[in-house]
């Protein structure tokens, strides 16, 4: 391809990292910027973006050929203009895989031994030893199997669980027991002591969790969510934890980030929120950064790149 490639990246990139991108593509013309409106002033001479581009930018991005998104999910980039556009798009979906499922089960060996309760007993300095549960025997029901998913039920697996999981292309997964089929919906929540969602946030997916769902779930179960909010309606989650449908959550990810101060969600019974930082680690970007230097270095040699963001399903 020509040596005159010019790539723009933005995001939270250490310069060690810049140079190992640069070391990836000796000939290209590789700016950094710390801010992305700097960067969108010059889009107009880009061929490769690393980060975000608004509709604004990309109207005014004549020579724009492909953007990688820092994200696993790159919901902010499926925006019309985009899809509709020739422009391609991979992300760093696997990324934070590890982190993310790490986080989930932090969370349900939280709600599952009520570590809020040892907390308060903590700051009241009052001894309260209590005949808790174990994770020991019950079920994890993964909604979507992509890598968190995949490492997930292999850490499941380590504290002796059962997994069963639900996807949209069914296909034999490591440490999955059982695998449902789409239509087999509530049968999957029924069997599960927890509910985890690890899928991206599609048309298909937003609000496939709603009261009838919640209903199917046993009122003993908990919900856990790390990858995107909407999947579960507020609404529905909001009754099911307020009126006992369920025995709690653990919510990563909202439907509107940052959480309101405002939110019911801040202090629905047995719920513990975090702020969408499951994967914050520097060991997730680095892999990100993994994934755009070879991305990088395939898109200048003409091989065919990793993470291709199929647009009309929006991951």
């Amino acid at each position: 391809m020509t040596t005159n490639l010019v790539v723009l990246i933005s995001g939270a990139v250490t310069e060690p990292q810049l140079a190992q991108i640069r070391g990836a593509s000796p000939t290209a013309d590789v700016r950094y910027f710390s801010r992305r409106e700097d960067l969108e002033a010059v889009i107009h001479e880009a061929d490769v973006v690393a980060g975000h581009v608004s509709a604004s930018a990309l109207a005014r991005a004549t020579r724009l050929k492909w953007v990688q998104s820092w994200a696993a999910g790159p919901n902010e980039l499926m925006y019309p203009a985009f899809i509709e556009s020739p422009v391609i798009a991979t992300s760093c979906k696997s990324n934070g895989a590890i982190p993310l499922a790490e986080h989930a089960m932090m969370l349900m060996l939280m709600l599952n031994r009520d570590m809020p309760r040892w907390m308060r007993a903590q700051v009241e300095r009052r001894w309260d030893a209590w005949s808790h549960p174990e994770l020991n025997g019950l079920t994890c029901g993964i909604i979507g199997l992509g890598y968190s998913g995949v490492d997930l039920a292999l850490k499941c697996k380590a504290f002796h669980m059962r997994v069963v999981g639900i996807r949209r292309t069914p296909q034999p997964t490591p440490n999955v027991d059982h695998l449902y089929r789409q239509d087999q919906l509530h049968d999957f929540l029924g069997e599960s002591d927890f509910i985890v969602v690890t899928a991206p946030r599609t048309p298909e997916t937003t609000g496939m969790l709603g009261e009838a769902e919640f209903r199917a779930m046993k009122r003993t179960a908990y919900y856990i969510c790390f990858s995107r909010g909407g999947i579960a309606d507020d609404d529905a989650l909001l009754r099911a934890l307020n009126e006992g449908w369920i025995a709690g959550a653990g919510l990563d990810a909202h439907s509107v980030e940052p959480l309101p101060a405002d939110s019911p969600f801040w202090s629905a019974p047995n719920t513990l929120v975090t702020p969408h930082n499951g994967a914050s680690t520097p060991f997730t970007r680095q892999r990100g950064v993994d994934i755009f230097a070879e991305n990088l270095r395939r898109y200048i040699t003409g091989e065919p790149l990793i993470n291709l963001v199929d647009k009309s399903l929006g991951y």
